[in-house]
């Protein structure tokens, strides 16, 4: 096992908290030196005077809040870092998520410029996200962190966004969420019984091995500064209930199957987490699969997976499906055994009230607040977005389609592959049902990048 820092590496990194509310709170530099005692302020150890970071090390108890904190690289000028270690970032996270938008397909109702404020902008510069174990939790932090970042802070907000968990730990579009998390060596808690191997700590940590052979990404400048960082994607996704119940119901019987059938080979899960390649044809087989094994499946046979089914063709779990496009497992890919190197980490809450079926049409906007992890921005979120949700040449069986859920789908294009062994089923015509609202990218600093932040003067 790696040994990492955990006191030093925040928390969400590498692991969930099962908290049912969040404020991520996106923030403006105003006086650098101010701002950088206050996130100085964060990893002090002394609560009375400031919440505390919430770092990745094992509690006894668990605590009524977490707090984390990605810094933009608009962020990172803003606070006076010195050009070298400018420079000593990634391409892809200087040029930021509006100048990378088209290549991960934010385009059309998704572009950049009808994001909502202040993504479209250049003033998110600091991501405070406030998880909390109630509404009661949530409202009291935040007077004390608005306090804090306002009047000494040096910061004002230019925005928020709040998440609330669903019923039943579901999204808006009925499916259970956070299932298929990697297992990372070094990470503290229970690991699930999944057939893929552990991913190193350099998959999600900058200063370890990476998941590619000899090959450790460079660290940003100063190591104290990058060194136990990592990079995420803040998302805002508008989901398009009433649409997509339309496509089931409207679509399933032209295929020969219920609603329910359809949304599970969409998916790739059947709606309460069972995976359709463990039981195609019911959610509740018997005996029922313990959910900690709802990841212990592949999609071909091999040695760790030697009584599985053989589902090259996609006949249970359809090959142009969400899970399996941005997770193929043991499938080959183009490009060799690279199905299992582009892992990530997924963080995600709902925002918006409960979808009602029998009101679909209600003008409410609702989503998800997602939040997407990696050492690596253009070889993990950027990659499945380009090259597994929207394009179909990764893999035999889905040329010319996109993720029938995620993708940029454009109804005089849009396909999607049911495959049978009594002929294909295909359905066409159908919308994008997930919009991008806004979108920013964030550098996670280790606490000991905090305190460097604050110990050391900003740049003239």
């Amino acid at each position: 096992m790696a040994e990492v820092n955990l006191a030093d590496i925040q928390g969400f990194i590498l692991r969930g908290y099962t908290m049912p509310a969040v404020r991520h709170f996106l923030l403006r530099v105003g006086d650098a030196a101010a701002a950088r005692r206050f996130l100085g302020g964060l990893v002090s150890g002394d609560e009375a005077a400031s919440p505390q970071l919430t770092t990745a090390q094992v509690w006894t108890v668990k605590p009524d809040y977490c707090l984390n904190v990605a810094l933009t690289f608009d962020g990172l000028k803003a606070l006076g870092l010195p050009a070298a270690t400018l420079s000593s970032f990634p391409a892809e996270f200087q040029a930021g998520s509006v100048s990378r938008a088209e290549s991960v397909g934010d385009t059309g109702p998704s572009a950049p410029a009808l994001w909502d404020p202040p993504f479209n902008s250049t003033h998110v510069h600091v991501i405070l996200s406030l998880y909390a174990a109630g509404r009661e939790v949530l409202e009291a932090r935040t007077a004390v962190l608005k306090a804090l970042f306002e009047c000494n802070g040096g910061m004002a907000e230019a925005g928020r966004r709040d998440g609330y968990e669903l019923p039943d730990g579901k999204v808006h579009f009925g499916y259970q969420d956070g299932i298929s998390q990697p297992n990372i060596d070094g990470a503290p808690g229970r690991k699930v019984t999944d057939m893929q191997p552990v991913s190193p700590s350099g998959a999600f940590l900058l200063g370890y091995p990476s998941q590619f052979v000899d090959f450790t990404y460079p660290v940003p400048a100063p190591d104290e500064f990058g060194k136990n960082g990592s990079f995420v994607a803040f998302r805002v996704l508008q989901q398009d209930c009433a649409g997509f119940e339309r496509f089931l119901s409207e679509n399933a019987p032209k295929v020969g199957m219920g609603p329910e059938k359809l949304a599970a080979k969409l998916c790739g899960r059947w709606r309460n987490g069972v995976p359709i390649e463990l039981s195609p044809d019911t959610d509740s087989p018997q005996p029922p699969i313990p959910r900690e094994e709802y990841n212990d499946f592949d999609y071909v046979v091999s040695p760790v997976n030697p009584n599985g089914f053989d589902d090259r063709k996609g006949y249970r779990c359809p090959i142009g499906s969400h899970l399996r496009r941005n997770n193929p497992r043991g499938e080959r890919v183009a490009g060799g055994d690279d199905g299992r190197k582009h892992r990530i980490i997924r963080r995600g809450i709902a925002y918006g009230p409960p979808f009602d079926p029998d009101h679909p049409d209600d003008s409410v906007e609702r989503g998800l607040l997602g939040l997407f992890i990696g050492v690596s921005l253009l070889d993990q979120f950027e990659f499945l977005m380009s090259q597994w949700v929207n394009e179909g040449i990764f893999t035999p069986g889905i040329g010319g389609t996109k993720d029938p859920i995620l993708g940029a789908n454009d109804p005089a294009s849009s396909k999607f592959t049911i495959p049978d062994p009594a002929g294909a089923k295909t359905i066409t015509g159908f919308s994008r049902f997930v919009i991008t609202r806004g979108s920013a990218y964030g550098f996670l600093p280790s606490a000991t990048a905090l305190r460097f932040l604050a110990s050391a003067p900003p740049t003239p």
